[in-house]
């Protein structure tokens, strides 16, 4: 059962309550690490920090692997891309990767966690990792989240959705209105395009926000998630 947690240096963040009813997996940006992603959101909510009742919240970081908008060189990736670009395609790695999220995802299953009390998402690269896993691969959890993220206009999730839309988890999307790395029109037409093939959500617009994080949305991203998730109901 523990096998699969060990693919990933995976911070783990106890609920502040007696027993776990819930988990969030919360995956980091290109280059950033589970730590890191952590820190910065506890530094953005500052006194409040990110903790639940009664779930628990894990923070992987990816393994280091080539990555071609570095001109190859090893970064902590979800997956590899040609470059930073709506036009750029999918390629195998997300789909490997996917498999890999699936095996930590099954671990907290074996502990005890439904599939239905387990909420996805993260932050750039790590949202759009959560938009594959919610959207193509693991259709059963309870939600997905992606700040600042995005999908290629050819990626094979609109096409799983496109093929059979059932399940499928509500979203929550947010975006600075400046962001200068992903473009802000990238991130809406993405939450547009799964809008029209059946994803119910919700989507924050951030004006003066640039490719980061700010405490307003993540005030609104714990109270989602509260929402989908709730302390009364017991397993």
């Amino acid at each position: 059962m523990a096998a699969p947690m060990k693919r990933f240096l995976t911070r783990v963040v106890p609920q502040t309550g007696e027993r776990a009813l819930g988990s969030v997996i919360f995956l980091h940006g290109s280059g950033d690490t589970g730590i890191g992603v952590q820190e910065w959101v506890n530094m953005v909510l500052g006194m409040k920090q990110l903790t639940f009742p009664h779930l628990r919240i894990l923070y992987p970081t990816a393994p280091p692997r080539p990555y071609t908008p570095m001109m190859g060189n090893l970064s902590t990736v979800w997956y590899d891309r040609s470059q930073i670009s709506p036009n750029s395609p999918d390629n195998d790695t997300v789909g490997a990767m996917a498999t890999q999220l699936a095996e930590l995802v099954q671990c907290e299953v074996d502990l005890g966690i439904p599939l239905n009390r387990i909420i996805i998402g993260g932050f750039s690269m790590g949202g759009g990792m959560a938009l594959h896993l919610g959207y193509k691969h693991l259709r059963g959890i309870a939600g997905v989240f992606a700040m600042s993220s995005f999908l290629s206009e050819q990626s094979t999730v609109y096409e799983a959705l496109e093929k059979d839309n059932s399940g499928i988890p509500p979203l929550f999307m947010s975006h600075g209105e400046i962001d200068t790395l992903v473009d802000y029109s990238w991130g809406e037409a993405t939450f547009r395009r799964l809008k029209e093939l059946g994803v119910q959500g919700q989507f924050h617009r951030v004006p003066g926000l640039l490719h980061e994080m700010d405490n307003d949305t993540l005030t609104k991203l714990c109270a989602w998630i509260t929402s989908l998730v709730p302390q009364s109901s017991a397993l």
